[in-house]
Formats: structure tokens, sequence, C-alpha cells
């Protein structure tokens, strides 16, 4: 697994602004306080998975900034040899996910893009309540999930990630 400062010259090396990489470790600060509340509760969780899956998990904003910088960002770790489960971090980090329908309609590969660990959950989530590097309330999020006119199934999945993660 890499270190932090590991996952910060890729985000540099491959292209990201400053801003991406600002918010990319404003959402790790969220999401390794997120994880320790849950370890707190009992859960275990990696918290190496969710510090480096959220420190990358805009990597692919360096290629593009459309909804496929997900798919960008998977391309850039696989190119720098990053684990598999930091990966699939990445790959479904987008909202609370988007399922394998959605994603055919959205032009992305055929793939279910829903986040299936606690660990990407906890992305997700931290990365619903970063904007910019300003941690925002759930109910901003949701407004502004509303004022992009986003579908109502992918705002009730947002809803119902942050009562199983915890609304931190």
């Amino acid at each position: 697994m890499l270190f932090r400062e590991d996952a910060l010259d890729i985000l540099k090396v491959s292209g990201c602004s400053d801003k991406v990489i600002a918010h990319c470790i404003t959402v790790a600060e969220l999401a390794l306080e997120i994880a320790v509340k849950q370890i707190n509760k009992g859960k275990d969780v990696d918290l190496e998975i969710v510090e480096i899956g959220a420190l990358l998990h805009d990597l692919g904003r360096a290629r593009s900034h459309g909804i496929d910088h997900a798919i960008m960002g998977v391309e850039i770790a696989k190119e720098n040899n990053i684990d598999p489960s930091v990966l699939e971090v990445i790959k479904r980090h987008i909202g609370a996910g988007i399922t394998r329908e959605e994603a055919k309609i959205m032009g992305l590969p055929d793939d279910d893009y829903i986040p299936v660990t606690l660990e990407q959950k906890i992305v997700a989530h931290a990365d619903n309540l970063v904007m910019g590097t300003e941690r925002i309330s759930l109910d901003r999020r949701i407004r502004k999930m509303q004022e992009k006119q986003i579908d109502k199934k992918s705002i009730e999945r947002v809803k119902a990630l942050a009562e199983e993660i915890g609304l931190c």
C-alpha cells in the first residue's frame, strides 16, 4: 500500500490541479474521521484503503471533469500499479454509486459502480460532504443535486448511504 505522500505525488505527477489535490486531502481527512467512528462502533475498517482511496478518488480529474473521471482515475491508478482495493474505491466513489443501467445511459463502460465495501461507502459519503475544500451538510448536497436535476433515485441513494454510514 502507498504512503500518503506517494498518493499526493501521483496526483501531482498525473496532472491534477492544486484545487483538486486540496479537495482530495479534505475528503481524506473527513473519510478518516468517519472511519474511526465506524471502528469505535465495532466495525472492521481498513484505514489505509480509506485514506489512500480518498486521496486518489479524483485522480481521473487529471484527464476529465466529467462523470467519466472515475474511469479515468482507475486507468491512471492501474498505470501506477495501485492496489486493486483502492481501484475499486476510485471506481465507485461518484455520489452513492451508479447502477449498471445508469452507467449505460451515461455512456460509461458496462459495469456496476455502486460502493460495496465499507471503505468504498465511507469515501463516497465523505466526498458527498465536501465541496471544494468546504465541508457541507447532507441537506446542502441534496439541494445541489436537485439544482442539477439529478434523478430522485440517485438522491435517495445518497440519503441511504448517509443513513448507513452515519451523517457525520
